[in-house]
């Protein structure tokens, strides 16, 4: 073997701690357990909330699903299990804040509850987190998010590097921009967790300056195991330059 190959073998990628005490407020997640599928024993929920706590997160806004085919949840039921977890949590000697808010999914039962006036739970004053399907846009997705803000809304679009239909349609997401919606990025997306083109996709959203939020979106162990990568990926430091507004929360 050359000098020459040695050279041009790749080195080893370094094992970075992750160390996300920059966010302060993981504002996306399914840690209540039993309510979705997320985190389904108490259990669970402690052991993912100790090893957020260990990265240095202050603060956990769970987001459980609100989604009228699987998910019926209600702010009763998930404040139930909120109350639940504060409890399990303080006498574990765990020091973080829970609160949490919920994850919508933009359908007509959703746009029924906007008209309708309904209690709509919130990430601080008034941000609703809403989220699609990956596949196909909604024919309702703009006069939603319309419709929310009218009502004194702020929306913040849920993981958008994961909706293949945003890769697609340039105009919408100018559109979004200009409206200047809040786009929340998956860590994971950016370690290539739920694809290549994902990752692409959450990339050049950074490079847009268009990612306002970011959550862990954590349902499970496997999603904290893959997230330890983050620090190795080239964009991490370019997501943490951004002005974010989780610590805000």
């Amino acid at each position: 073997m050359s000098l020459l190959d040695i050279f041009k073998k790749k080195r080893p990628k370094e094992n970075l701690p992750l160390d996300l005490s920059w966010m302060k407020v993981d504002m996306h997640s399914h840690l209540i357990p039993g309510i979705d599928d997320g985190a389904q024993t108490m259990e669970d929920s402690l052991e993912l909330i100790k090893r957020l706590k260990g990265w240095g997160l202050q603060k956990l806004i769970m987001t459980p699903h609100i989604m009228s085919e699987f998910y019926k949840n209600t702010p009763e039921i998930i404040q139930g299990g909120l109350e639940a977890l504060r409890k399990a949590v303080a006498k574990e000697g765990i020091d973080i804040q829970l609160e949490a808010a919920a994850e919508y999914y933009l359908d007509e039962l959703f746009y029924d509850k906007i008209l309708k006036k309904e209690p709509l739970l919130t990430l601080g004053d008034n941000m609703i987190l809403v989220e699609t399907g990956f596949m196909n846009k909604t024919h309702i997705l703009e006069d939603t998010l319309f419709r929310l803000e009218t009502a004194g809304y702020k929306p913040i679009y849920a993981h958008p590097e994961r909706y293949l239909y945003l890769h697609q349609n340039p105009s919408l997401l100018e559109s979004l921009a200009e409206r200047n919606i809040y786009f929340q990025l998956n860590l994971l997306s950016l370690t290539g967790y739920y694809s290549k083109p994902v990752k692409k996709f959450a990339e050049k959203l950074i490079d847009m300056q268009l990612v306002k939020l970011v959550g862990t979106d954590c349902h499970n162990q496997r999603y904290l195991d893959a997230l330890e990568n983050l620090p190795n990926e080239r964009y991490y430091e370019k997501l943490m330059s951004l002005p974010l507004v989780n610590s805000s929360l």
